[in-house]
């Protein structure tokens, strides 16, 4: 009867975690919209360029290489964990599973090397 609830138990989790996920962001962008209409009735002048600053936060020149370092360190823990855990059935399928964030890394970290380095 356990084994009943542990894929429910995630997907719930799962579900519940990107649910608090989107809350929290359409929190932040309310308040956000909340001091811009307050500046607006108090007169204060609003450039364009706030506007585009308050809108959308630039990422850093080195958010790909950040997120290629952490999805090759997610896959190589996978992988040590397939080795670890002396359990020969489940080395091929961890195996297959650090796979994906590990590519997903190798990609972040191409378009962090080939992409356009804007220093502004």
């Amino acid at each position: 009867m356990d084994e009943f609830w542990i894929p429910i138990v995630m997907f719930v989790s799962i579900a519940a975690v990107l649910g608090l996920w989107l809350y929290f962001r359409f929190r932040t962008r309310s308040a956000l919209q909340l001091t811009v209409r307050t500046a607006i009735e108090k007169g204060q002048d609003l450039s364009p360029e706030l506007l585009d600053r308050l809108g959308q936060p630039k990422s850093s020149a080195y958010a790909d290489l950040r997120r290629g370092v952490i999805s090759i360190g997610l896959g190589a823990a996978f992988a040590i964990f397939a080795f670890v855990l002396d359990e020969q059935d489940a080395v091929r399928p961890l195996l297959a599973v650090s796979a994906f964030p590990f590519a997903v890394g190798v990609a972040y970290l191409a378009l962090w090397m080939f992409g356009g380095k804007d220093d502004s």
